[in-house]
């Protein structure tokens, strides 16, 4: 697959959160240009986000949200990276890399620029095994293959989903980490990618991700978080407890390992430990909740799915705080906006955006 950069130039969208301007692009340009970006302007629609020349692009701000979903806009957050997750919504296309603005060009070991979308597209199109670990990792990546011992009968593996990208130097960490290992930098390049089992949990960062939207898109929300809400930067962990549940329950693969990317800004451990800090007390009942979670067998959509969950977040985790029953009903409209955007499936939807 050496020409896996150009495949997918018509199929798929990157998707980047931002409230500055994007310089870091010019980094990315030898692999990103071919591509069709969709910014999502975070914080002062009547800020000027400047995108260097030669990329192709939609940008949205929150007057461009609100105009989009009218009363369903409440449903996206404001003042936070989650805000990407509209991006998702109004793509035109089956797949979807998403990537933070402080994040830069990996090196390999051998000092190789690390192409992360060329790889990401490599785990999406490649099947996952989360029904029988192989210990030599992705049995489909060159060099590999399935060890002695294997089911012959599982070797077809199922439709990947989700790919989850990794970061160099600076680690991705909690406020409290970040406090006691302000100097941790991670230098440990890995080259290895493996399927999550079935039946386990992780805690999914959105910086360096890619995902079949045809798939998975209606369950990648990354919940109500930011301003006018108790809790921050638990957004896209969120959505990784939902879609795994979710990929577990259809038969879908959630991959993670490469690529990597250089991410090269650390955010203030004070400020985030005052986002994080109402999640670091509720996450020891969300996990249980999510370990715990069974979907009925007549939810065979995405969508289904979703809404089911959302009804077990209100019955369950309502109890834990009434943040979660508002949370509950943000994932229902959620679901209606997608509908709205999206009315003969994930792959057609209305074109809202102000394009380059």
């Amino acid at each position: 697959m050496a020409s896996a950069t150009h495949l997918l130039t018509d199929e798929l969208d990157i998707v980047i959160p931002t409230i500055r301007n994007l310089d870091f692009l010019e980094m990315w340009r030898p692999f990103l240009q071919p591509y069709h970006l969709i910014i999502v302007q975070d914080g002062d629609p009547s800020k000027t986000i400047k995108v260097p020349d030669g990329f192709d692009y939609e940008l949205y701000n929150r007057n461009d949200i609100n105009r989009i979903l009218g009363p369903r806009s409440s449903c996206i957050s404001f003042k936070d990276s989650a805000c990407r997750c509209f991006g998702y919504m109004v793509s035109k296309k089956k797949y979807i890399f998403t990537i933070d603005d402080d994040c830069f060009v990996a090196q390999d070991p051998a000092g190789k620029p690390v192409n992360a979308l060329e790889q990401h597209i490599k785990n999406l199109l490649s099947p996952s095994t989360p029904f029988f670990f192989n210990t030599l990792y992705d049995p489909y990546r060159d060099g590999a293959d399935f060890v002695r011992g294997y089911p012959f009968s599982l070797r077809e593996g199922v439709p990947t989903a989700v790919s989850h990208g990794l970061w160099l130097n600076i680690p991705d960490y909690d406020a409290p980490t970040q406090l006691v290992k302000p100097l941790e930098r991670n230098t440990r390049f890995v080259d290895a990618v493996l399927t999550i089992p079935k039946g386990t949990l992780f805690p999914m960062c959105g910086m360096n991700l890619g995902f079949d939207r045809d798939l998975i898109g209606p369950a990648m929300y990354f919940g109500l978080m930011g301003d006018g809400q108790p809790i921050g930067r638990y957004d896209d962990m969120w959505a990784g407890w939902c879609i795994k549940v979710i990929c577990d329950h259809l038969g879908l693969g959630v991959k993670t390992g490469l690529p990597y990317i250089y991410h090269s800004k650390a955010s203030n451990p004070f400020v985030n430990l005052r986002k994080e800090y109402k999640g670091i007390f509720w996450q020891e009942e969300i996990i249980p909740f999510f370990q715990a979670a069974v979907l009925p067998k007549d939810c065979t959509t995405v969508q289904a799915c979703y809404v089911e969950l959302s009804k077990q977040v209100k019955e369950k985790l309502g109890k834990v705080d009434p943040y979660f029953d508002k949370l509950a009903e943000a994932m229902v409209t959620w679901i209606e906006a997608w509908d709205e955007l999206n009315p003969t499936g994930p792959g057609a939807k209305l074109a809202n955006g102000k394009a380059n």
